[in-house]
């Protein structure tokens, strides 16, 4: 699977042309993630900081923005870091995560590191320890649900759609939870082909299905859209 640099994408950041940077190690274990192969193993980079230095500069002109994702990428130590270096460059920053570590998102917000941040709603909260294998899980999501809230930057709230794991009150549990929020996202699961556990073919979601549980969470989102279908 993607470990490191994707150097070009018109998909990861709204409205820019960017590229993306993919750590390793993450701290859940959602059994339908679909970058299997980076939930484990250290949270280093495969490149030193003078080669992002050396791509970036290359790319002034060329792209808008950098995304960082993973894995979960606020536990990688050198990914602030690299972010203040590509605004220092003039580049835009974006900021995948799943929640779970509050103080250093709001440390990276509050420090003009990041324009834009696509956080993952796994599931709605009485299922949240079950689908995240984290029993801390939910009290940490929270956290940066209520943050985010609050204005400081720019975000988004995404749930992948999975068959065998959301039923459709899952998705009024999750629009009374986030409110009407400007950005919300329903995302069909996706057969990567680096799933973490269990039959792709039995997370596949019908149209029906993601139809439905649209239906379900704008009586709370009203701005919730289906992507990726």
């Amino acid at each position: 699977m993607r470990f490191g640099l994707q150097k070009l994408t018109l998909l990861d950041f709204p409205g820019q042309v960017a590229c993306t940077i993919f750590s390793r190690g993450c701290n859940f274990t959602c059994p339908f993630c679909h970058n299997a192969s980076l939930v484990n193993g250290s949270d280093e980079l495969p490149f030193t900081e003078q080669e992002i230095v050396d791509f970036l500069k290359k790319r002034q002109g060329i792209l808008d923005g950098v995304c960082f994702t993973g894995g979960e990428p606020l536990l990688c130590s050198r990914v602030t870091d690299l972010a203040e270096l590509a605004k220092s460059l003039g580049y835009k920053v974006k900021l995948d995560t799943n929640g779970s570590l509050p103080e250093l998102l709001q440390k990276a917000v509050d420090k003009k590191l990041v324009d834009y941040v696509a956080m993952d709603i796994k599931t709605s909260p009485e299922k949240y320890a079950a689908v995240s294998g984290s029993d801390q899980a939910l009290a940490a999501v929270k956290k940066s649900v209520e943050f985010l809230q609050r204005g400081a930057t720019e975000f988004e709230f995404r749930t992948t759609v999975v068959n065998t794991l959301h039923e459709l009150s899952d998705f009024a549990a999750i629009g009374q939870w986030i409110g009407a929020v400007k950005h919300y996202f329903l995302q069909p699961f996706a057969d990567s082909g680096d799933i973490l556990s269990g039959n792709a073919a039995d997370f596949a979601v019908s149209n029906d299905f993601m139809q439905k549980a649209l239906t379900e969470v704008r009586r709370f989102v009203p701005s919730a859209a289906i992507r990726g279908r």
